[in-house]
């Protein structure tokens, strides 16, 4: 597959990096094949994890493409972006096509990036996870390998305001590969969501306590925290997923007025 924008994304990338003084603490980085397909499974707990999830694989000269919903490539501009990069599209209401087009790279020798929790995560711990991830590397033959990403969550995420501040930490813990059949595909997922809570928690305990202070709006309650529990974090997706249905009904029936 021929890359043409990507090698001066990466290049952009690591200057800004450079620029914002980012530290990177990358644990695990023997997990990740130098050649062949494998799928890379992300915990999400911010809107540029794809970045930064993409560092240490291009520190070994390959790169992700990741599997991001169809909203992305529709909006002008960045839509083009995402086709450069030949990242995958998935439609939230049927990720069929989406499924085998991630099947077709890895069979290709490609690395896939997914995040199998779908929607970033307020609580910023592990989410409940579907079966498609363990369904797509079991039908592609390529190992799944866990990884979560830690600090992201601090520039930019849901409810709270960017901060592109310099001095931070980031950590990407990758863990050892898995080998999923999709014989037992629930049994494998909460496999992949135990070794997604455990690299997580690695993070976490290891990241500087000095940007991590007690009360934070970016630590677990459980790490002494403040962010929103799994339990309110969920509430606030539902609030948020009722008001997106309602826009786009309203919008429906504008469109269905003006037409007639």
């Amino acid at each position: 597959m021929r890359d043409f924008v990507y090698p001066t994304v990466i290049s952009s990338a690591r200057v800004w990096f450079k620029a914002m003084d980012y530290r990177f603490k990358v644990s695990g980085i023997e997990h990740l094949p130098a050649k062949g397909g494998a799928l890379l499974a992300f915990n999400h707990i911010s809107y540029v994890d794809f970045i930064f999830g993409g560092f240490p694989p291009a520190n070994l000269g390959r790169v992700v493409r990741f599997m991001a919903k169809q909203e992305m490539f529709d909006a002008p501009g960045l839509g083009q972006f995402m086709r450069s990069l030949h990242h995958i599209p998935v439609d939230r209401g049927d990720g069929l096509d989406a499924a085998q087009k991630a099947i077709d790279y890895l069979r290709a020798g490609e690395l896939v990036g997914i995040f199998p929790e779908a929607t970033i995560s307020r609580s910023l711990q592990i989410k409940d996870i579907k079966t498609g991830a363990v369904r797509i590397a079991a039908k592609a033959e390529v190992p799944l390998i866990p990884i979560a990403l830690w600090g992201t969550q601090r520039i930019v995420t849901k409810d709270h305001p960017r901060d592109f501040s310099r001095h931070k930490t980031i950590s990407v813990a990758i863990g050892e590969p898995l080998h999923p059949t999709a014989e037992h595909a629930v049994e494998e997922t909460a496999l992949l969501r135990e070794r997604l809570e455990a690299l997580l928690d690695k993070a976490i305990t290891e990241y500087p306590a000095g940007e991590q202070p007690p009360g934070s709006w970016w630590l677990p309650q459980v790490y002494g925290g403040s962010a929103p529990t799994p339990d309110e974090a969920a509430q606030l997706d539902r609030k948020e997923l009722a008001a997106r249905l309602k826009a786009r009904r309203e919008k429906a029936a504008k469109k269905a007025a003006k037409n007639k």
